[in-house]
C-alpha cells in the first residue's frame, strides 16, 4: 500500500484555512461513522473560535430505525452543546432514477433548505477516500467521461442540488480512508450508528463497497489512492476543457442563443464540448454523446426555414435563422388563464402564472400614468387577431407583422405575455407599447417591461 503522510486533525483546518470570511457551517450528520468523525474534528477546529457549528440531520423515512437515529443525533448534538436541526423527507420511488438518486436529491434539497434557514454558508460532508474510488469506478462502469471521472471536489457550489440555496459544499476528508476514520473513532470513543442499507446488495455502491473493492485492494493494494490520483488528473483535464468551452461560448455566443455559423468550424469534439459547457451553464443534465451527436446532425441539416425541435429531458432545442436556442419545455402545462389587475405606483408586479414579472418605470415617453393608475387591466396570452401601434408615425400591425419585423422566434410568439384594458392592446412582451395612451409632452409617464423569472 503506498504510505501517506495526512495527519487526520489537520483536514478540518486546511479546509477552513480556504474561507476565512466564513463564520457559520454545518455538517451533514447521518450519526453514521464517517459523518461521526467529521461532526468531532469539526466541533473541536470551532472550540475557542469565532464560528458557530450546526448538525444538520435528514431523516429519510427508509428503514424503521430512522426515529433512532435521529434520537441518537440529537443526542449527541446535545452533548456537544451543538444546533441541531432535522428535516423529514419521503423519498419517492416512481421517478425513474432509482431509489438512491432520490434518495440523495432528497437529502441534499434538505440540506440546502436547513442551510438557507439557518444562515449556513459552507456545508462539510464527510466523504472521504473510498467513497472517492467508488465514484471514479462507478463513473467508469457507466461510460460517463472526463467530468465523472473527476470524480467529487473537494470544494463545489451546486445551487441547483441543495435547493438554490447560495452555499457552497466542501469534502475535506476526500484524502482519508475509511480505515483511518475507524482508527480514529476507536481512539476517540466516537459512538455512531450503522444503517442496514448499507449491505443491500442491490444498490450499485454497495455491490462495489462489498464484491469489488475488496478484491480489487487484495490484488491491488492502495489502489484507492491511485484512483484519487486519476481523478485528480480527470479534473485538471476538465478544467482545461471548460476553459476551452468558456472561449467557444463568449465567441458563438449571439445573445440567449448561439450563433451555428461560428460553431461549423469547430471539430466534432470541440462542439461537443462546448454544447456539453453551454448545458452546464444553465443548469441542464448532461446528454450523452449519441445524442450531442444526432443533435449537431440535425441542426446542421435542416433546411432554414423549418421549425427544429430536438427534446432534452429538461428542454427543448430549437433552431431558428442561424442561432440554436434552449426553449423550456412545457410538457403538460396549461397555458395560463387572463388575469385582472390594478396598477396603483407599484414598480412591479409578479404574475407567477406567467412566470415573470410586469415592471412599471417612470419615463418622459410612454403610456399617461394618470390615465393607467387604478385602471382595470388584464395581462394575457394571444389570442388571435390582436393589433398593435408602436408610434404615431408608424402603422398599426398585426403581431404576426410585428413578430416578423422583429425576427421573434414562431415558438416564442405564443408565450408573449401581454396586457389589455377594456379590450385594447396596452403592452406586449418583447415588442413594446401601444401608443394610443401615451402621455402628453410633460405629462407623468411609464413604460411597460416584462421581466422572466430567472431560470426560464
Amino acid at each position: 500500500m503506498e504510505s501517506r503522510v495526512y495527519p487526520l486533525d489537520q483536514t478540518v483546518a486546511q479546509a477552513m484555512a480556504a474561507f476565512p470570511q466564513v463564520r457559520r457551517v454545518a455538517v451533514a450528520f447521518s450519526g453514521g461513522l464517517d459523518s461521526s468523525v467529521l461532526l468531532h474534528l469539526l466541533q473541536g477546529h470551532a472550540a475557542g473560535r469565532d464560528l458557530i457549528l450546526h448538525a444538520f440531520h435528514v431523516h429519510h423515512g427508509l428503514s424503521a430505525n430512522a426515529d433512532q437515529w435521529t434520537a441518537h443525533c440529537r443526542a449527541i448534538c446535545a452533548q456537544l452543546n451543538l444546533p441541531f436541526a432535522v428535516r423529514h423527507i419521503e423519498v419517492r420511488r416512481d421517478s425513474g432514477s432509482g431509489v438512491e438518486q432520490a434518495a440523495r436529491d432528497a437529502r441534499y434539497a434538505a440540506l440546502g433548505a436547513m442551510c438557507a434557514e439557518h444562515g449556513v454558508e459552507l456545508l462539510f460532508t464527510a466523504h472521504h477516500l473510498d467513497d472517492q474510488a467508488e465514484t471514479v469506478l462507478l463513473q467508469l462502469l457507466r461510460g460517463s467521461g472526463i467530468a465523472g471521472i473527476a470524480g467529487m471536489d473537494s470544494a463545489n457550489r451546486a445551487p441547483g442540488l441543495l435547493a438554490n440555496a447560495d452555499v457552497t459544499i466542501a469534502r475535506p476528508l476526500l484524502e482519508i480512508s475509511r480505515a483511518e476514520l475507524e482508527h480514529y473513532a476507536r481512539v476517540h470513543g466516537i459512538a455512531n450508528i450503522e444503517d442496514e442499507s448499507n449491505d443491500d446488495m442491490r444498490y450499485a455502491r454497495n455491490a462495489l463497497r462489498h464484491a469489488v473493492m475488496p478484491a480489487l485492494e487484495q490484488h491491488f493494494p492502495g489502489f484507492a489512492v491511485r484512483f484519487a490520483r486519476t481523478a485528480r488528473h480527470a479534473h485538471a483535464a476538465q478544467t482545461l476543457l471548460d476553459q476551452v468551452a468558456q472561449q467557444d461560448l463568449e465567441y458563438c455566443l449571439a445573445g440567449d442563443a448561439l450563433d451555428l455559423a461560428r460553431i461549423a468550424p469547430l471539430s466534432g469534439e470541440r462542439a461537443d464540448n462546448l454544447y456539453r459547457y453551454w448545458f452546464a451553464r444553465r443548469g441542464l443534465r448532461m446528454p450523452s454523446t449519441a445524442w450531442l451527436k444526432e443533435m449537431r446532425s440535425q441542426l446542421a441539416s435542416a433546411k432554414p426555414e423549418a421549425q427544429l425541435c430536438v427534446t432534452h429531458p429538461d428542454c427543448h432545442i430549437r433552431r431558428h435563422r442561424g442561432r440554436v436556442y434552449i426553449v423550456p419545455r412545457e410538457d403538460g402545462r396549461e397555458p395560463p388563464a387572463a388575469q385582472a389587475f390594478c396598477w396603483n405606483g407599484e414598480a412591479s408586479l409578479a404574475f407567477p402564472a406567467f412566470r415573470g414579472s410586469l415592471l412599471f418605470e417612470p419615463s418622459e415617453h410612454g403610456i399617461a400614468a394618470d390615465w393607467l393608475r387604478g385602471r382595470a387591466c388584464f395581462i394575457h396570452l394571444r389570442q388571435g387577431g390582436e393589433r398593435l401601434k408602436l408610434a404615431a408615425d408608424r402603422p398599426t400591425r398585426s403581431l404576426k407583422q410585428h413578430c416578423q419585423s422583429m425576427d421573434v422566434p414562431a415558438w416564442v410568439r405564443e408565450t408573449l405575455p401581454m396586457v389589455s384594458s377594456a379590450g385594447q392592446l396596452l403592452f406586449v412582451a418583447g415588442l413594446g407599447m401601444d401608443c394610443a395612451h401615451f402621455a402628453a409632452s410633460g405629462a407623468p409617464a411609464v413604460t411597460l417591461h416584462w421581466r422572466r423569472d430567472p431560470g426560464l
